[in-house]
């Protein structure tokens, strides 16, 4: 081995102590001392950097960086190794730089996410594509170093490629301009309840991000919704619904028309022992009182006014609402009836609870309805039910009861 080989020899290695010595000096001393200072930070941007790695894999560049500097002019009496010595370690710098930028970005959407900003806005989306441009901005100063030509001559090829680029990030594309489209108008954020049956999705958005959605449905099944969907189609966002405070009961049951009729004085006395009806009865039959009084016709039933029980059970199911604990006492509330249809006369409780927890509106509603269904016969009025078997059976057990019955 000549001098000047040995020489060079030394010198190599002498840089290869140097770059090791500076990633102790960098990852042991200074690292560690400043993760001792972050240590003692409650902040949420600390915990992010230490949790990604951010510090340790700049560790991981500065000796590469030393390399870069010192191998290179070593081995200048080799040209050809020199320059593709210098090449490996330009791109390797630049990987190791971009590898920490990723890191960087995680850490700070995760930042976000603790700080609540991505309910407002798809930050996921906007990292995604820096990630993406960084990328293929990597790519390409990676290849003009390796060709030793110029960025902007590959970026000016690219042009050429566009249509090509377009269609393979069509969605990627979509995605983006629907992340912008979705935070501009605030039609979807994180944690809202969204539901879009063409997708088979009803649940809780997870993870916006820069092509698809994540929503956790109810039965726990992942429903992954690309992200231009929620912009070209129709969804519901039940978000609304939850942050207003209340949420909506609107269901009908049936009453068997030939059950409604007048109510007798007798009835009526009798339904004023019901304390949130008394109010009414006394004024509903103070107003009847004195209109069938002023009445110069015949007081034939037809024309004279009367109670019906269908009248006075709505009243009382207004009442009963509106002094419900459960209702929302500020929300539209109504009894109503609907177009009457083969299965009877519908009434529809049209209110809102003061709880939107599904398991408490729930319970609500059907405690509501149980109380419905058993009060109605105070009222002589039924409820409408189709004819069934067991219905059947009980007929023909009466007619086999029925004295001088064949058989």
């Amino acid at each position: 081995m000549t001098l000047m080989a040995s020489t060079q020899l030394i010198f190599v290695t002498g840089a290869f102590l140097a770059a090791l010595l500076a990633y102790l000096l960098v990852h042991r001393v200074f690292i560690r001392l400043f993760k001792a200072l972050l240590s003692r930070s409650k902040d949420n941007w600390v915990k992010g950097l230490a949790r990604f790695r951010v510090l340790d894999k700049l560790a991981l560049l500065i000796p590469v960086m030393v390399l870069e500097l010192s191998i290179p002019p070593i081995l200048a009496r080799h040209p050809l190794l020199s320059m593709l010595t210098d090449r490996v370690l330009s791109v390797t710098v630049l990987i190791l730089f971009i590898w920490m930028l990723f890191s960087l970005l995680d850490a700070l959407n995760e930042l976000a996410s603790m700080k609540g900003i991505t309910r407002r806005l798809p930050i996921k989306s906007f990292v995604q594509l820096i990630k993406l441009f960084t990328f293929f901005v990597g790519v390409v100063v990676s290849i003009s170093v390796f060709a030793d030509e110029s960025p902007v001559y590959f970026l000016s090829g690219l042009g050429v490629a566009t249509g090509l680029v377009l269609l393979v990030f069509k969605d990627t594309i979509l995605g983006f301009v629907a992340g912008i489209q979705l935070s501009a108008n605030r039609m979807v954020s994180l944690s809202d309840w969204i539901e879009m049956e063409e997708f088979g999705a009803n649940g809780t958005v997870e993870e916006i991000s820069l092509t698809t959605v994540k929503v956790r449905n109810f039965d726990n099944t992942v429903t992954m919704l690309p992200a231009y969907a929620l912009v070209q189609n129709a969804f519901v966002n039940w978000q609304g619904m939850s942050d207003s405070g209340g949420r909506r009961i609107m269901r009908a049951f049936y009453i068997d028309v030939t059950s409604i009729r007048f109510m007798s004085e007798e009835e009526i006395e009798a339904l004023k022992e019901v304390r949130i009806l008394r109010e009414y009865l006394f004024e509903r039959a103070k107003e009847i009182r004195e209109f069938n009084e002023n009445l110069e016709d015949v007081p034939h039933v037809a024309n004279i006014r009367n109670m019906t029980n269908i009248g006075t059970f709505r009243a009382y199911l207004n009442t009963y609402l509106r002094s419900h604990k459960d209702i929302h006492p500020y929300m539209l509330f109504m009894v109503r009836q609907l177009p009457p249809t083969s299965n009877g006369l519908p009434l529809q409780i049209y209110a809102f609870t003061n709880n939107t927890d599904w398991t408490y509106y729930e319970g609500v509603q059907a405690d509501i309805f149980d109380h419905i269904y058993a009060i109605m016969p105070l009222f002589g009025l039924r409820p409408y039910q189709a004819f069934g078997g067991h219905d059947a059976t009980r007929i023909g057990e009466k007619g086999m009861r029925q004295p001088g019955s064949p058989g």
